[in-house]
């Protein structure tokens, strides 16, 4: 393509100093958040989060009813100006208990994957910073614990600790959820450990624990956040698995899995008390994993536009 002269116009002299910036002065967080905002269906999945968000917290404020009332003379009505998503066999109103079933369901997701990657972060880090016999013990019981489906592990914890509440449920997945995202961090610090700034603060006497944690550490955050949000989705498919097998929460507490749960025995006949706690849950998990690549796509410097 041909250059014109009149594609370009003189700079006044005395407009710019030799050391000012022409660019508008940016950020870390603007770059991100301004290639995300490029990103529609990542917008998108972050608007519908923020609003499940915001139903969870303040949808079972919006009516009269509870949770755990029974009202045998409503049992199992459709949906209506009432009752706006039905009734369950108990006369429960179902709108209520979809919006309090989404707060447990939500709440063990996020508590079951923050916990998990911090501890796996830390154990990751350790491991390939000291690499040797530090790292191979580490990496050849995590291969171990990886060899058989965590899923498994879930259930027999869950068996021995007690089903029935959210702290056993993020107990469970912790112990298990940690494996993955060590990998993941082992291998980031194995990249980053020879880089200068790792070797200037060696320098200046940093301690490996310090170099850990306010060097090491914070430069793999972009990856781990992707997958943390790529790991709730996971997570919340557990629970309700969990629950539908009747491993997770009890009644008359409710989440999405054990709403589900109840509404499978009756799908033929009110198919509404089964789709609707359907929706929600794979709503949630396309909008997190849409989220997810767009992060990617936004924490990854060479992927940005």
């Amino acid at each position: 393509m041909q250059a014109d002269r009149m594609d370009f116009s003189p700079l006044l002299g005395g407009t710019l100093t030799g050391e000012e910036m022409a660019r508008p002065e940016t950020t870390y967080l603007k770059d991100v958040w301004r290639t995300l905002r490029g990103r529609k269906t990542a917008v998108f999945s972050l608007v519908v989060l923020v609003l499940l968000v915001f139903m969870v917290l303040f949808g079972p404020m919006m009516n009269e009813y509870n949770y755990y009332s029974n009202d045998y003379a409503a049992a199992n009505q459709g949906p209506s100006r009432v009752h706006w998503f039905g009734t369950d066999t108990l006369g429960r109103d179902l709108w209520t208990r979809v919006w309090v079933g989404g707060r447990v369901s939500l709440l063990i997701a996020i508590l079951a994957t923050i916990i998990p990657y911090a501890i796996g972060m830390l154990v990751g880090g350790i491991s390939g910073y000291f690499g040797g016999k530090v790292d191979m013990f580490i990496m050849r019981l995590i291969d171990v614990l990886m060899g058989i489906p965590s899923l498994i592990y879930d259930i027999l914890l869950i068996m021995v600790l007690g089903s029935g509440s959210i702290s056993t449920l993020v107990v469970a997945f912790t112990i298990t959820g940690w494996l993955g995202s060590a990998r993941t961090t082992r291998g980031l610090v194995l990249q980053l450990k020879e880089r200068e700034f790792v070797m200037a603060s060696k320098t200046l006497g940093a301690s490996p624990m310090r170099l850990i944690l306010r060097h090491l550490l914070p430069n793999t955050l972009g990856i781990i956040v992707v997958g943390m949000t790529m790991t709730i989705p996971s997570v919340i498919f557990a629970e309700a698995f969990l629950s539908f097998i009747g491993l997770g929460i009890t009644p008359p507490n409710p989440s999405w899995g054990q709403l589900i749960k109840e509404a499978s025995e009756v799908f033929k006949q009110y198919p509404y008390r089964f789709i609707i706690p359907c929706i929600f849950v794979g709503l949630t998990m396309l909008c997190f994993n849409l989220l997810g690549d767009g992060l990617r796509d936004a924490l990854d410097p060479r992927l940005r536009t």
